[in-house]
């Protein structure tokens, strides 16, 4: 499939670059002028209709007191509800606790199950937060290297088993769907990994904020949903803000599987963490009640361009390592192959005028990829992609 002959969607392709660049938000207004943004995970596309009007209807009710949520806010029954509707997953709605992101569960969770020097296993590469808690919090990060195999992105069950056994971890972060890999682990992979998590009584910190994010054949499961056993020591992470393009809403859920961890949580001084803002809540609830047509022009989209990039890179640069992603609008490109060096994000951003993430701060073995964010229109994806391969092809020589 060529861009030229791929359809344009209307509201996703036709966006304005000025508007783009006159926007404060960070991922186009830190770099320069004349460099193309395709760095942090944020789309560039409008936010859905159904979330302007629901945001706009509460602003014109002119009512931003206090809310009436004597038994927590009105996510608990929501994401209970499209858990069951898009999983089938029978998620209690009284273990779901609200927090303002994805970032601060995780680090609530590691404050109250886990000790300075306890060891926590980690996929690697990862999602740089993910991996920078881990060392301000002064925990031991166990990395379980992702195997880059010829059938995609792959999980090593034998050496993460010795690896939270010889260092007796008492957690697994577990991403899926992956970020930056894009894996979408199947079911029978999910059930590996809950046989070792109970073989080693390991707490399952389940983040899932890309579920909603999954291309076909492919379909996310909910770590939790595979069995009582598992539910019980998962606590599982998402938000509507990857899915919706939210990420200013500040507002993510936590669903609390062990019982002791959930009692912890609500004995802990009820405003330490924060609380999250109504908008927050009325933007959530707008996406997963009235976002679907929106979302589903979104992945149509998405999967189109995951697929262009694809077809680009093995066209220009053959030796790359790049698998599909499965889930996710960011592709994982491997340059080793090309001699690069450990500064590929350096020279595409020089030679390419356009600004990737990647390197270390994915982890130790990173040094030498690169995270393209493809969640763009047509046009502009097809001007990072010249930017990238251009920037590539002259480093890499004949």
């Amino acid at each position: 499939m060529s861009a030229a002959s791929s359809q344009a969607v209307p509201g996703f392709d036709d966006l304005d670059r000025a508007w783009l660049r006159a926007r404060p938000s960070v991922k186009w207004h830190r770099p320069a002028p004349q460099v193309l943004p395709a760095w942090v995970a944020d789309m560039d596309f409008p936010v859905p209709p159904a979330v302007v009007t629901a945001l706009h209807d509460t602003i014109d009710r002119r009512d931003l007191g206090y809310p009436d949520w004597p038994d927590g806010s009105p996510l608990r029954a929501a994401f209970a509800r499209r858990m069951a509707e898009r999983y089938g997953w029978a998620a209690s709605a009284d273990r779901v606790r609200e927090q303002t992101d994805l970032i601060q569960c995780l680090q609530l969770i590691l404050h109250l199950s886990t000790d300075k020097g306890d060891a926590v296993a980690i996929q690697t590469p990862n999602y740089p937060p993910f991996l920078a808690t881990l060392a301000t919090m002064g925990r031991r990060a166990v990395p379980i290297p992702m195997k880059d195999t010829d059938a995609g992105w792959r999980i090593d069950f034998a050496a993460l088993d010795t690896a939270v056994r010889d260092a007796a971890c008492k957690v697994l972060v577990l991403v899926n769907p992956h970020n930056p890999t894009g894996r979408v682990l199947t079911r029978e992979e999910l059930e590996e990994i809950a046989a070792i998590a109970q073989r080693h009584d390991l707490l399952v910190i389940s983040d899932e904020i890309h579920a909603e994010l999954t291309y076909s054949p492919h379909q996310h499961v909910p770590f939790a949903s595979l069995s009582p056993e598992a539910a019980r020591r998962t606590v599982t992470l998402t938000s509507a803000t990857k899915a919706f393009n939210l990420a200013a809403i500040r507002c993510a859920v936590t669903h609390y599987g062990p019982d002791r961890l959930l009692r912890l949580r609500d004995m802990q001084p009820p405003d330490l963490y924060g609380a999250i803002s109504p908008l927050g809540v009325v933007a959530t609830e707008a996406a997963w009640r009235d976002g679907a047509a929106w979302q589903r022009d979104l992945l149509t989209v998405l999967d189109r361009n995951r697929r262009r990039v694809s077809e680009v890179l093995e066209a220009r640069l053959p030796r790359l390592r790049c698998h599909a992603p499965e889930a996710t609008y960011l592709a994982w490109i491997d340059t080793q192959p090309l001699g690069l060096g450990d500064t590929p994000t350096e020279r595409v951003l020089k030679n390419g005028g356009v600004m990737l993430d990647g390197g270390t701060s994915f982890g130790p073995e990173a040094a030498a990829f690169l995270r393209l964010n493809f969640a763009t229109s047509q046009a502009i994806l097809e001007d990072i992609l010249t930017g990238v391969t251009h920037a590539l092809e002259a480093e890499a020589g004949p």
